[in-house]
């Protein structure tokens, strides 16, 4: 896979470097023959079915929020730059450049392996996120609606989720939302990386823009939703003066609380971060990793744990004091309410059918002649 030297409308990566696990390496370079004004090429979006054997991933990093996820897409069409899944691509045989955000995945048995996963008699409920990867309401989510169906078991099993979008397109299911937020089964967290239009189209080229996701926050907000803002990432140097200005715009629309993460480097990132960044913003470039590296202990990145989401050194510790002090200014420092796991019940239809083939089963283990799964055959 060659990476394309001219750059592809609407969309963040640069390039499309082969990912780490190939054994022939391409990349894209320029032999003179490229017309400088040459029009960005228009790269086509794909999305091919993924047949899954699970849905409920388990979680086990201390500094990550949530044990339980459910990612309903692999790839993500909204482009951001900065994303940290980009590298789960390579595993597909693909680029985390301008395949990750082409070439997507889908899972649209999701909602019947929920199901299935949920009535399992020993299926003990706990909350499940909902986007802990890639973006659950990204654009192909208005025609293929494999979250809106998840969220819809969820809502029929009364089990508490939490969900994370950048996108507006979470407001098409406040019909599902609100009445769960009622029953004390969900909370939104609504990601705004910046408030400033023509940075966030560069940087997340397909998200909603900065406006939409504010709206977004105060919609849910009146629907009784609780809503925290996520401002994330943070990138020194490029987005970090917005701070204060993304969350206080975040509480005058309703949200409860906030978090932040600083930018994070792995991998593939690493170099697509920066060509974009000599691409896009080639003032700023030898500035903002200059201080990304101050907050790395010198380095691009560092996968420390408790440190990869907030960094070391004086700018991180200047970030987090500014963060603190903004967040309990504006009201932002309430807890998000408990979910609530003791409502979750098996529908009763379902129920019904699993206690029947419970009891046949049951009574064919007895030593009775008269009763087996014999009886159990097409009818």
């Amino acid at each position: 896979m060659a990476s394309n030297p001219v750059p592809a409308r609407g969309r963040g990566a640069r390039s499309n470097a082969s990912g780490r696990f190939e054994s022939h390496v391409n990349e894209g370079f320029d032999d003179g023959w490229t017309d400088d004004d040459a029009e960005p090429v228009q790269l086509q979006t794909t999305v091919t079915p993924e047949k899954a054997k699970t849905i409920i991933s388990k979680n086990d990093s201390p500094d990550v929020g949530f044990s339980r996820s459910i990612n309903p897409y692999r790839g993500c069409e909204h482009g951001c730059i900065y994303c940290y899944a980009r590298p789960a691509h390579a595993y597909m045989g693909l680029s985390p450049g301008l395949d990750f955000e082409s070439k997507l995945f889908f899972k649209p048995g999701a909602a019947r392996l929920l199901e299935k996963e949920l009535a399992a008699p020993r299926y003990a409920p706990a909350v499940i996120h909902i986007g802990g990867n890639t973006d659950p309401y990204q654009p192909q989510e208005r025609r293929l609606k494999v979250t809106r169906e998840v969220i819809e078991v969820l809502s029929r099993f009364n089990h508490p989720f939490s969900i994370i979008t950048k996108s507006a397109l979470i407001l098409r299911d406040l019909d599902l939302l609100a009445p769960m937020a009622e029953r004390g089964l969900v909370r939104v967290a609504v990601s705004i990386t910046t408030l400033d239009r023509a940075l966030a189209r560069s940087m997340e080229p397909r998200a909603a823009t900065p406006e939409r996701r504010v709206q977004a926050v105060k919609a849910l907000s009146q629907a009784g939703v609780p809503v925290a803002v996520m401002a994330a990432p943070m990138i020194p140097g490029l987005n970090d003066h917005e701070l204060e200005a993304i969350l206080e715009r975040s509480a005058q629309a309703g949200a409860r609380s906030a978090g932040y993460v600083v930018l994070r480097l792995p991998r593939e990132i690493k170099d697509l971060f920066k060509e974009w960044l000599e691409t896009d913003h080639p003032d700023r470039a030898r500035k903002v990793m200059s201080l990304v590296r101050q907050m790395r202990g010198g380095k691009d990145y560092d996968a420390e744990w408790g440190k990869r989401m907030r960094g070391d050194g004086p700018i991180a510790e200047l970030l987090s004091k500014r963060f603190a002090v903004a967040k309990k200014r504006l009201g932002l420092d309430t807890p998000m309410p408990r979910l609530e796991t003791g409502l979750f019940r098996v529908p009763g239809r379902l129920g019904a059918q699993l206690d029947l083939f419970g009891g046949l089963a049951s009574e064919a283990a007895a030593p009775l002649p008269t009763v087996g799964f014999g009886s159990l055959g097409p009818q």
